[in-house]
This record gives structure tokens, C-alpha cells and sequence, in this order.
């Protein structure tokens, strides 16, 4: 049986949150978050392709560029905004949306992950409009992707 995250119900059509329990330390999970050469690995919406350009391994107010294809190929550059070692890591691109990811000990080989997407800020309300259709699915394939890596490692 494939694990599956959940999808938190925030009450606000631009922020989305998942989470799901991984048998591995916040520390290996933290550091697989923070190479960008792993985002296609764990991306569930398909659209990652792969990093072009930026740091190797993510700090605070690191920028690193992704390959992206939605419909068409395209690159973003992202810029780190909040980080605090082994347990929080965002980042956001010139729209203004964040990705985070919080991870939470549980034990010492427990970790609950919450990966949220925050539009509220987003530099244009129609560019994310549709984003509830789609994002907090995707984000949930990801937080299963990055369980079995994380778990398989």
C-alpha cells in the first residue's frame, strides 16, 4: 500500500499545507531538501526539470534557478527566506509565493514534514487563481516521493 500525506484543510484558497510522518532523521530529510539537485527527484507535480543555476546546498538568502516546464519549458529563480537548520527551509521567486517546509522530531528516527505553498502575497492573484485545483495534490505526491527517498536511503 503507497503512503499517503494529508492535506490540511487551511480555509484559505492561496495557502495549502500537507504533511506525512517519515522514518528518518530530520537531518537527512533536511538535507535532501536543501540541494536543488533533489527537487526533481521529489517534485510531484512534474514540472521541476532541474536546477540550472545557484548554490549546491541552500541557506539563508541563497538564490538558485530551476528548470521548470508547465505546458511550456521556462526557468524561475527562487531565493531563500527563512531557514533554520534541520528544521525549517523556504523559498520564494519574483511572484512572490513560498514554498516551506517545516519538519518536526517525532523521535529520533521520526519526523513529521509540513509542506506548505503561501499565495497570499503573490504578486498577481490571477497568475495562482487556479492553484487550489491542482498545488495541494502535487504537494502531497511530494511529501510521498520524499518519504520513500528518505526512507529507501
Amino acid at each position: 500500500m503507497k503512503d499517503r500525506a494529508e492535506i490540511i484543510d487551511t480555509q484559505n484558497p492561496l495557502y495549502f499545507k500537507v504533511q506525512i510522518e517519515i522514518k528518518a532523521p530530520a537531518s537527512k530529510i533536511f538535507d535532501f531538501i536543501s540541494r536543488p539537485s533533489n527537487h526533481p527527484l521529489m517534485d510531484g507535480s512534474g514540472t521541476v526539470k532541474g536546477r540550472f543555476k545557484g548554490a549546491e546546498k541552500l541557506y539563508l538568502g541563497a538564490k538558485f534557478g530551476m528548470k521548470m516546464r508547465l505546458g511550456i519549458p521556462y526557468f524561475v529563480t527562487n531565493q531563500v527566506v527563512e531557514f533554520k537548520e534541520n528544521h525549517v527551509i523556504a523559498w520564494r521567486h519574483l511572484m512572490k509565493n513560498v514554498w516551506r517546509y517545516e519538519l518536526q522530531k517525532i523521535d529520533d528516527n521520526t519526523t513529521l514534514v509540513i509542506e506548505s505553498w503561501d499565495g497570499r502575497a503573490a504578486l498577481s492573484r490571477w497568475w495562482v487563481s487556479d492553484a487550489g485545483k491542482w498545488v495541494p495534490k502535487a504537494m502531497a505526491k511530494t511529501l510521498v516521493n520524499l518519504k520513500q527517498i528518505c526512507q529507501g536511503q
